[in-house]
């Protein structure tokens, strides 16, 4: 660059500008000086400048002078330049023209002023501890609030505890009221044992008598889980389980946990300990509609809570883990059968007597003398007829939408909506009462006609709404057991439906998965042996091919798979479940209702699966029968329609949504095939009802039971008729009963079918079922050789051997048309109707999802009981 076009540099104290400057000083005016200058050159700019290095640059202009007095007002106030006067002297900095005011101090401040980068966000320890001594003062000031705010609870408050009120259908009138106050009594702690209070301290709160009634960290465990959405918890102390009874809410909310705790805290530094205990014992629900010790008492002793003997006590200390689970009655869910309830009773009772020891609140050598369970006196109800298995069947259903356990249901304040119909119900009761008064006769034979049980669900096909059902005697009449939800009840040929849609939908592995036609044919002859889809023989127990047994010894040759319906025989069902995939089976008995816990799990690879050995309730193959009524489409079976809690309808409870579960056209060949069943097989008694039918008869091996399920579009019902041996658990045979040898589905249950369906839809318009549109492939299987049959069919054949040998001697003639015979013998029907005996095991089946599950009559065992368990087949299950 020329010299000559360099600017020279300004004088340092010449001129008028450097005047000015000099007489403004520091002040931040609109032309001010930058921070520090003093008129020296080496003054402008030193190492607190802004440019890099503090190199020396000239003054700016305005921008500069706001920029200097930002950086002024931001950071700590500067001592007075020298030669500029202290408070008396020349005006500081700001106070100039154009000079802004200096911030107010902030209250808290945050983001703190001052600092810069990661600083200005790090709080000071002023605020931190400032905003802890500030939470620590709310809490103590809103637990001061709540403690004053609370009282402490009075157990007899608890007494107006509200019924739940069941209605029928048509939403108006009162089916039932259970709950309330009608079973409570307040007991003083002086007329409570010993032996109760140390029996319910052992078992649930050793420490209670030294304790403050609180456990902070059981409250902070259920405060997580709840805000969590996962499993609610109650409260871990005697006295917080005082204090929840005395709440009738009983909603799991973190609002009513605070309260639950400052009550808490307020009733442990208020109230005597025996105080507490006795306000527990009279507020707890301990089953059988009893709340309170002294109802309790009465209720499984009939004695007053005072004369409560030891044995006595632990029992009921022992209820109150769970009168559901624990009230050896049994109670609702499958878990609840009164057989696993007593275990589960007497394992606790059990505990809670070495408990006792352990904790010192009984000696050693009392507990060596308490031996015995205590014995209870028989339930009773005021519940009569069906009510008590309807009411049973609609509190399992709200309880499990509505997330509740049993106990807490029981407490009340529930106005629920069933959807069972008044009048169905009282015909299906009638239907049943006339079968029984004309076919059972207990003192002609006792011992034949004793513990002969029969029950029945009804369900609308396009709703899955459960109308009408028997479930027994009535819970006044001691019967608790409801046979239209019972498993364990093996139901024979009326599983054959669902292996032939099964085939239908699937095909077999001689369609290469085409479906299989109804027209099809198979080998119908006795004894024929059962082969794997590679066309091996399957081997039975013995080693040897296993052979089906049929009811009779009739040649039947090749027939189709429609008469082989038609007549129940047994072996082209054998081997087409075999050919089929019996996992194909499953999957659509799964897909149209049935449960998979309801599956024989002895035979559940064997052969004998297709013949029925599996045990779904009533309630189930009602509905699962209703999936071929609506072609193809299935609805969940339920019970309630709607449930309001104080003035509030309560969502989860809309009708449940169909699903396609089979084919169209595959549920109306089924159809097809069971009308022809009612018109000219084994189901002819209902055949002259006088509108159109379809049905299935089932029968299992030694005539443990007999069942008839069948439908219209409008409605299917299902009726179970067995015998059970209520002390040993177990089914019983029915041969002879009634009078006759042998019960088939096709005689009592049918006739009882047809009675409540004659009068359940006398004034209903009968839809026509769809036609049926021919379906799959026919096919034609060459036969299995098979033993030469007797000379005369035989009308019965109980042996179950898989592997008989022939007899070579006549069976009984056929009976004549000219025979006379009783109301329900065999005799009278036809003979070539006479179907398989589809042997069956007693394997205890599942829950009927969304209704109440009573106790299996059988224990599952895992026995394969009848056809020899077919043996477990070779080659593919499909």
């Amino acid at each position: 660059m020329s010299e000559h076009r360099r600017k020279p540099p300004q004088p340092q104290g010449g001129g008028r500008a450097a005047a000015r400057r000099g007489q403004s000083g520091s002040s931040s005016g609109r032309r001010a000086a930058p921070r520090g200058a003093t008129g020296s050159p080496s003054g402008s700019y030193g190492p607190d400048s802004y440019e890099p290095g503090g190199e020396e640059r000239p003054y700016g202009g305005r921008a500069e002078a706001r920029r200097a007095a930002q950086r002024s007002a931001g950071g700590r106030r500067r001592a007075a330049d020298p030669g500029r006067g202290g408070r008396r002297g020349a005006p500081p900095a700001g106070r100039g023209r154009g000079a802004a005011a200096p911030g107010r101090k902030r209250f808290i401040d945050y983001p703190r002023a001052g600092k810069y980068g990661w600083r200005r966000w790090m709080p000071s320890w002023k605020l931190v501890s400032g905003l802890f001594l500030g939470f620590i003062g709310s809490l103590v000031a809103v637990a001061g609030i709540g403690y004053a705010m609370v009282t402490v609870p009075n157990p007899n408050d608890t007494a107006l505890a509200q019924n739940n009120v069941f209605y029928w259908s048509d939403g108006k009138t009162q089916m039932a009221a259970t709950g309330g106050q009608a079973n409570r009594q307040i007991v003083n702690s002086s007329e409570i044992p010993k032996a109760m209070k140390n029996a319910v301290v052992a078992a649930e709160n050793a420490s209670f008598y030294t304790d403050k009634g609180v456990d902070p960290m059981g409250i902070a465990r259920a405060l997580t889980n709840m805000a969590r959405g996962g499993e609610t918890q109650g409260g871990s102390t005697i006295t917080q389980q005082f204090v929840k009874n005395t709440y009738l809410s009983q909603e799991q909310t973190v609002t009513r946990k605070f309260r639950e705790l400052f009550i808490s805290i307020k009733v442990g530094s208020q109230m005597k300990k025996d105080d507490i205990l006795a306000g527990y014992l009279n507020t707890a629900y301990f089953g059988r509609n009893a709340y309170g010790i002294q109802a309790a008492a009465q209720a499984y002793f009939g004695v007053n809570a005072a004369d409560l003997t030891p044995e006595q006590c632990v029992f009921l200390a022992s209820v109150l883990k769970g009168p559901n689970l624990y009230n050896p009655d049994g109670g609702v869910g499958s878990n609840a059968t009164p057989e696993a309830n007593t275990a589960r009773a007497k394992e606790r009772w059990s505990w809670i007597l070495d408990r006792m020891v352990e904790v010192g609140r009984m000696p050693q050598s009392e507990r060596a003398k308490i031996t015995t369970f205590p014995k209870l006196k028989p339930k009773s109800s005021s519940l009569t007829g069906q009510t008590g298995y309807l009411v049973d069947i609609a509190k399992e259903y709200v309880a499990k939408k509505l997330n509740l356990t049993a106990d807490q249901l029981d407490r009340g304040g529930y106005r629920i909506y069933t959807t069972f119909d008044k009048r169905k119900v009282q015909e299906l009761e009638t239907a049943v009462k006339k079968t029984q008064k004309s076919f059972l006769d207990l003192k002609e034979r006792p011992e034949l006609d004793k513990y002969v049980q029969f029950g029945a669900a009804s369900v609308d096909p396009k709703s899955g709404a459960i109308v009408a059902l028997y479930g027994g005697e009535g819970y006044d009449k001691g019967h608790y057991t409801n046979n239209a939800n019972t498993t364990g009840v093996p139901v024979g040929s009326t599983w054959k439906p669902i292996v032939l849609a099964s085939a239908m939908q699937y095909g077999t592995y001689q369609t290469g998965g085409e479906p299989l036609s109804p027209m099809a044919r198979y080998n119908g002859n006795d004894l024929v042996v059962i082969k794997n889809q590679q066309g091996d023989p399957i081997m039975g127990n013995n080693g040897k091919p296993f052979r089906q047994k049929n009811e009779g010894t009739r040649a039947w040759g090749m027939v189709t798979l429609k008469k082989a319906m038609e007549q129940s025989i047994n072996t082209p069902f054998a081997q087409l479940g075999i050919d089929v995939g019996l996992s194909k089976t499953r999957k659509t008995a799964e897909a149209i209702g049935i449960k998979e816990e309801s599956f024989d799990k002895g035979n559940l690879n064997n052969v004998s699966f297709s013949l029925g050995t599996s045990t779904p309730s009533a309630i189930r193959m009602a509905d699962a029968y209703g999936t071929f009524a609506a072609e193809g489409e299935h609805f969940e079976p339920y019970s309630v329609t709607k449930v309001v809690k104080n003035g509030v309808t309560l969502d989860g409870f809309e009708a449940p949504k169909g699903s396609q579960a089979l084919e169209a056209n595959v549920a109306n060949n089924v159809t097809d095939v069971l009308e022809n069943v009612v018109k000219n097989g084994t189901g002819k008694k209902v055949a002259d009802i006088g509108f159109p039918v379809a049905g299935k008869t089932g029968t299992t091996d030694k005539n443990k039971s007999a069942w008839f399920v069948g439908y219209t579009r409008e409605l299917s019902t299902a009726v179970t008729l067995f015998r059970t041996d209520p002390a040993k658990g177990e089914l019983l045979s029915m041969n002879g009963t009634g009078g006759v040898p042998s019960i088939h589905g096709g005689d009592i249950p049918a006739q009882v079918w047809k009675d409540y369906m004659s009068e359940a839809l006398a004034n209903v318009d009968h839809e026509p079922f769809p036609e049926a549109e021919p379906l799959g492939e026919i096919i034609n299987p060459s036969p299995s050789p098979t033993p030469t049959p007797s000379a005369t069919e035989s009308e019965e054949e109980e042996s179950p051997s898989p592997t008989p040998t022939p007899s070579a001697t006549k069976g009984k003639p056929e009976p004549s048309a000219s025979e006379t015979c009783s109301g329900w013998s065999w005799k009278c029907e036809d003979p070539t109707t006479t179907g398989g005996t589809d042997t069956g095991g007693t394997d205890a089946g599942g829950t009927d999802g969304g209704v109440s599950t009573s106790p299996s009559p059988t224990a599952s065992d895992g026995s394969t009981k009848g056809n020899g368990n077919g043996g477990l087949f070779g080659g593919s299950t499909g």
